[in-house]
């Protein structure tokens, strides 16, 4: 008798543990929050190494509007061109307004090199122009986010041969960069607040 309530014992506290663990598990992946939906999709589908400290809202943004087509002088997820995408995404994730064109941007940046850049900073290209044509939203993980002619709001990888061809280069807006910086420095005093 006293062996059957043993395993008895032993079985119910294996399945309360199991339990706990599963209940723990659910709560950590909540799929109805937005903020995970965002950091799954770019960790996994598109190999961006999202951390805790990483600025969620940034990524939740242009999680929002992948996939809006591409409508030159466009303001909505109607349809948006790249320089509306760049204006529309500083606006809501970092209150800092930029520039109604890509040229017009660049004069707003401090340029940086490419090894430099971080989550945040812009991209800004050159394609078949002297003039600066194009700008993106660097993601990290050599990805940026831009409103494409031809396939509207999407992920591309610099070192794709046509991005790499006509890169021109990076630039950081001083607020942001400040910003960051103090987020990094809160960062490592206390655990992100989201």
């Amino acid at each position: 008798m006293k062996k059957k309530t043993s395993i008895a014992c032993l079985l119910f506290a294996c399945l309360f543990a199991v339990s706990q663990a599963q209940t723990s598990a659910d709560q950590s992946t909540d799929p109805s929050d937005p903020d995970n939906l965002a950091k799954d999709y770019f960790s996994q589908i598109m190999g961006v190494a999202v951390s805790a400290s990483t600025n969620t809202k940034l990524y939740q943004f242009i999680y929002e509007w992948i996939g809006t087509p591409y409508r030159l002088g466009g303001k909505t997820k109607r349809g948006v061109d790249c320089s509306r995408f760049a204006y529309e995404l500083y606006d809501k994730v970092f209150n800092t307004t930029l520039g109604h064109n890509s040229r017009n941007i660049y004069t707003q940046v401090d340029p940086i090199a490419k090894d430099q850049l971080m989550p945040g900073d812009l991209v800004f290209f050159k394609i078949r122009s002297r003039n600066i044509t194009h700008v993106g939203v660097y993601i990290g993980d050599d990805r940026f986010a831009h409103a494409s002619s031809s396939r509207g709001v999407m992920i591309s990888d610099l070192n794709d041969a046509y991005w790499k061809r006509y890169y021109y280069n990076g630039g950081r807006m001083l607020a942001v960069a400040t910003a960051s910086k103090s987020d990094d420095e809160e960062s490592t005093l206390s655990p992100p607040m989201h």
